[in-house]
């Protein structure tokens, strides 16, 4: 049995209970040994085989897809794919837990704005839009069905994420002040998404410059449930608190899509799909599936990318098939380097200075991913109605989705639990991630879940565990005051002679979401 796939069976004392069950489980989803490889290994043997194309993608995430896509809607067929893992999508893939779909890591799709046309053409493709009387509608079974999110605080659970039951009247009028602060920075400034559409401002500079918490220190804005919502806000985007990342981040959360509303006040604007998210039982894949589907046998998994280079005829991609066990070498006229910065920054021959600085400049954030079936429907406490997206108040995860919500079944029963944890600004977090046995892991994620389910052990059947040692670029201050590496980039390929590499990645827009990826992939072909 091949490590990764490591199972383990355990058995789990019950939360205030003598008697026992067994969990399996053990950690999943993401080979491990092929990204250490890269980094142990000193040298690599002469490449058994040389192979020929038109273009070379270096990475099969989101970016590496939407660059295939592209390419292929420009006539260009041929291409190849190289993907780590034994499947496309990066962070947008999945996985199944005793026959039940679910994510491996991102779950939703916010309906994008005009700002994002590449994405809206791609759902139009898709069938997942279309243009009715004159109104674009979206597909009804594909938006996040209702109850869409709740809040487990002071005991109970609340509609919505924003703390509201039983706060006092300060802590209102700090949501009503970041609320005027969001808005006036709307009308300041321009924010969108993707980033890049617009032009960086004195606005943006400023934010960018300090972190979020000193933002909100210089506000006035010291309310312990607001700063415990936008801290939430910044690691469920961003991948760590508002002490880490930067006040351009903070705000670029709230002011590239719908504001921040504060209980009580009347924003002027009419809710409709526009506030929505699009999502599948298994997440973001069901996306990265449909973008990887078409490439067949242009599409290389367990391709571990070890070297690239410019030649006086093209470019050089040398790769490590894990099925083989075998050095390959892919010759092309030209390639789009869709790997992270600092993988980039590493096979590259003879990096050039403005790659290097990229890679030393971006901090990463680990996450844990953890999936866990149970068997039957939770206990509940009082309050709101399960939803798809359930969080606790201070709680060190960021809560979990149901894979089941979208299901439509009209009876609860055994569903897939899928749980968050950004580790980001915890001290050696990329250690803590890798080193913590299974089972520990384990323990603490069902004794915080417990919580707000104290029967979660005795239902819980299994738990998968999936763990990103570099999952998303982190926007803090030093990276945001460029507002991610898209104009170092741009600057590059404008001096760039040849044109025969270029980058696309979400790192280079300094945080990690589909639109960002999405674009910069297409954008690049």
């Amino acid at each position: 049995m091949h490590r990764r796939h490591f199972l383990a069976t355990a058995t789990l004392p019950l939360l205030g209970c003598t008697s026992t069950r067994e969990i399996a489980g053990g950690f999943t989803g993401i080979a491990l040994d092929r990204g250490h490889r890269l980094r142990d290994t000193r040298s690599w043997p002469t490449p058994s085989t040389t192979h020929r194309t038109e273009v070379v993608i270096a990475g099969g995430g989101v970016a590496g897809l939407a660059a295939a896509r592209a390419l292929r809607l420009k006539g260009v067929e041929d291409f190849a794919l190289l993907e780590l893992e034994d499947s496309a999508g990066g962070n947008s893939r999945s996985g199944t837990v005793n026959g039940i779909a679910c994510p491996l890591g991102a779950h939703y799709l916010p309906v994008p704005s005009d700002d994002a046309p590449e994405v809206q053409d791609l759902l139009e493709e898709l069938g997942l839009r279309q243009r009715v009387a004159g109104r674009w509608q979206y597909a009804e079974r594909h938006l996040c069905h209702s109850p869409q999110e709740r809040l487990f605080f002071n005991g109970g659970w609340q509609d919505g994420l924003l703390p509201v039951q039983g706060v006092g009247p300060a802590t209102l009028a700090q949501y009503q002040k970041f609320a005027a602060l969001v808005e006036q920075l709307r009308q300041q400034a321009g924010w969108t998404i993707p980033a890049s559409k617009l032009p960086f401002t004195q606005v943006h500079q400023a934010l960018a410059a300090i972190t979020f918490a000193a933002y909100l220190d210089q506000q006035g804005l010291d309310d312990v449930q607001l700063r415990w919502y936008l801290d939430y806000c910044c690691r469920d985007d961003y991948g760590a608190g508002l002490a880490m990342v930067s006040a351009w981040a903070g705000i670029h959360y709230f002011a590239s899509r719908h504001g921040f509303h504060a209980p009580g006040a009347d924003s002027g604007e009419r809710k409709d799909v526009a506030d929505g998210v699009l999502a599948w039982p298994e997440g973001n894949a069901w996306l990265a599936q449909r973008l990887a589907a078409p490439l067949g046998a242009r599409l290389h998994s367990g391709q571990v990318v070890v070297r690239i280079a410019e030649t006086r005829q093209g470019v050089e991609v040398d790769a490590f098939n894990t099925a083989t066990q075998t050095l390959e070498r892919w010759q092309a006229r030209r390639a789009i380097v869709a790997l992270p910065v600092f993988i980039a920054a590493r096979v590259m021959q003879n990096p050039p200075d403005f790659l290097r600085a990229a890679a030393a400049r971006t901090t990463y954030a680990p996450w844990l991913v953890a999936n866990i079936h149970i068997d039957a429907p939770l206990q509940d406490r009082p309050g709101a109605a399960p939803s798809w997206d359930n969080v606790l108040y201070r709680s060190p995860g960021l809560g979990y989705v149901d894979a089941m919500h979208q299901s439509l079944l009209p009876v609860p029963g055994a569903t897939v639990l899928s749980y968050y944890r950004a580790l980001g600004d915890v001290p050696d977090g990329r250690r803590l991630l890798l080193d913590k046995p299974w089972a520990a892991w384990r323990d603490e994620i069902l004794a915080e879940l417990g919580t707000a389910h104290p029967d979660i052990a005795t239902k819980a059947t299994r738990i998968d565990i999936t763990r990103y040692g570099h999952a998303m670029a982190i926007p803090t201050p030093a990276v945001s005051s460029q507002i991610g590496l898209q104009r170092i980039l741009h600057q590059r390929q404008q001096l760039q002679k040849t044109q025969r590499l270029v980058f696309a990645h979400s790192d280079w827009a300094g945080y990690s979401v589909f639109e960002e990826a999405f674009t910069l992939g297409h954008q690049a072909a």
